[in-house]
């Protein structure tokens, strides 16, 4: 695998290239290639960055490249991670979209130019829009958005501390929106090892009385209180306060939480999301996970992008894997769609 990292110098850019080393995932005869502006200190950064990795790494290090134009890294699989982010003035995803479109399109204009089509898979924000702008260059097959994934760990983390048990041991899904129109999919909840009643009990609390429709409000009052205790210092209240929700909206808040706290973003988790998909790929195996995918009616009803379940395989996805969901869940991915293509919409071109 020769795999290239558009905005490999950002905090998360970083962190993938250090996960994906760390684990082994491109084997030796492969080659990782860093991908920075030109010019700046982001060109300078892609010198130090090389260096650093192979110091850590070089004992299992593939051949590692710098470069500002990704058309020429000869990559297979390109990892988008390239753009602003949220801050907290500006905590809605679809307000980066007046930012990003235009870095998206130069993304997606070299990614255009290169001589093979590539496997693509995003993580900059917001996900829908990238993946709307690099299907018009890249077969929509090959284009994954991993934020489906990384909200789907999250959600079975949260799920897992309800039942007092570890995270691989729940079966849990996002789909929908990477932002306030996610959709929790409590009717497909799972989890080895724990008897029935107490995971029916944990959905029931977390569903008594709310509706999934209800959900994108709650995630931005919660968002609202959490970063005005974060501005005002009160950090740990902010936490207590996340705590006390139920394991979906958690899982929908958290991660604001850890960007504004953490010092830099939500970088390790990021990366890890995109090193599993990576992996995913990288191991031939075909598998079924939630991710953000341009869309044509395989689910009926449903088009443009959305986080749905997917089989996946060396080059990208395969088919959509369709399963039995709940009324209320099918209106929430309604919802979704209808707003992503909203916001995608009002998106200067």
């Amino acid at each position: 695998m020769k795999l290239a990292i558009i905005g490999a110098t950002g905090s998360c850019g970083r962190q993938v290239a250090a996960q994906l080393l760390e684990r082994g995932t491109l084997p030796a005869e492969g080659s990782l290639h860093l991908i920075g502006h030109s010019g700046g200190a982001h060109e300078t950064e892609l010198w130090g960055l090389r260096s650093d990795l192979l110091d850590a790494f070089s004992d299992r290090a593939p051949r590692i490249e710098v470069g500002t134009d990704v058309a020429v890294s000869g990559a297979d699989v390109v990892v988008m991670m390239a753009g602003a982010t949220v801050t907290p003035d500006v905590t809605d995803r679809a307000l980066l979209a007046e930012t990003n479109h235009r870095i998206f399109r130069e993304a997606a204009a070299d990614v255009a130019r290169m001589p093979a089509e590539p496997t693509v898979i995003v993580q900059s924000n917001p996900v829908e829009l990238a993946l709307e702008i690099f299907a018009e260059v890249v077969s929509r097959n090959r284009i994954l958005g991993a934020a489906a994934w990384s909200d789907s760990l999250r959600f079975r983390l949260e799920i897992a501390a309800e039942l007092g048990i570890k995270r691989p041991m729940v079966d849990a899904e996002m789909w929908g929106q990477h932002g306030d129109h996610i959709v929790p999919m409590w009717s497909g909840v799972r989890a080895r090892g724990v008897e029935q009643g107490r995971i029916d009990d944990v959905i029931g609390r977390a569903t008594q009385g709310r509706s999934v429709a209800q959900l994108p409000d709650e995630i931005r009052a919660t968002r609202d209180h959490v970063v005005g205790l974060i501005k005002r210092g009160e950090v740990g209240d902010a936490y207590a306060f996340i705590q006390k929700q139920q394991p979906d909206l958690r899982a929908a808040v958290k991660p604001l939480f850890t960007h504004f706290t953490a010092g830099r973003t939500t970088e390790l988790a990021t990366a890890h999301a995109v090193a599993d998909v990576v992996s995913f790929l990288a191991g031939g195996v075909r598998a079924t996970i939630p991710a953000q995918v341009m869309l044509d009616s395989e689910w009926p009803g449903l088009t443009g992008p959305l986080a749905v379940p997917v089989l996946i395989e060396p080059h990208g996805w395969r088919q959509v894997v369709t399963q039995n969901i709940s009324a209320r869940e099918k209106d929430a991915l309604d919802a979704a769609m209808r707003a992503i293509a909203t916001s995608n919409a009002s998106t200067s071109r």
